[in-house]
């Protein structure tokens, strides 16, 4: 039998599909797309799946057996039940990812770096942040968690916002007392405590915007 990775550079060449495209296509991270492709490992059998419909090429023949390459979709003429929405049908956008965001102690925050993420072209986000820690976890968002937030320089109290202090990124919620000069970030883990600032101490405060919605790490 041919090299794994062999039938995929052919197939690829053939559809002149890039390896970027190919991740985007089939989710596949790019470290792993490409250890596909220089042959140091192959995929389990749900991204060979996923790498043969993207590339309109046969499994088999992708694995390296003797069949045709081309592609048999024997369940093509049957109609989706009414209920469920194949994933291929899902609409998806490029959401810039801009770095690290603390779920715990701050930590310095990078927006100049920018990656992208695929999500639904519903959600109304600006860009997207990788959480690290564990200070939010009572509001389900944990360790290595995609959160998508919306650019705004002003929330309302008790909702979750990427906040920048100084130098420094983190997620927590937000509420703000004008009378009393004081605004308090809070975690979602009764072992943190909040943050507080007062007076002058406002001044090293900037909400990035607000979180509207996550993404956890299955992968």
């Amino acid at each position: 039998m041919d090299m794994f990775n062999d039938r995929l550079k052919q197939a690829m060449s053939r559809k002149g599909i890039t390896q970027t495209d190919l991740c985007e296509l089939t989710d596949i991270p790019k470290s792993a797309m490409s250890q596909y492709i220089s042959g140091s490992f192959k995929p389990k059998a749900h991204r060979t799946h996923a790498l043969a419909k993207a590339l309109n090429v046969s499994e088999a023949w992708l694995m390296g057996y003797d069949v045709s390459m081309e592609r048999k979709d024997t369940n093509k003429d049957i109609p989706y039940p009414s209920n469920i929405i194949p994933i291929s049908q899902v609409k998806r956008k490029k959401v810039p990812l801009l770095g690290d965001i603390a779920c715990g102690q701050p930590i310095f925050a990078d927006e100049t770096r920018t990656e992208y993420v695929l999500a639904d072209e519903k959600i109304n986000a600006d860009f997207c942040l990788k959480c690290h820690g564990d200070s939010m976890t009572g509001a389900r968002i944990n360790d290595g968690d995609i959160v998508f937030v919306r650019q705004q320089q002003m929330v309302d109290n008790g909702e979750i916002a990427a906040v920048i202090i100084e130098d420094e990124a983190t997620l927590k919620r937000v509420y703000y007392y004008p009378d009393q000069g004081k605004l308090v970030l809070s975690a979602e883990n009764p072992k943190y405590a909040p943050f507080v600032y007062t007076g002058e101490e406002l001044n090293q405060i900037r909400i990035l915007g607000k979180a509207v919605a996550f993404q956890s790490s299955i992968i």
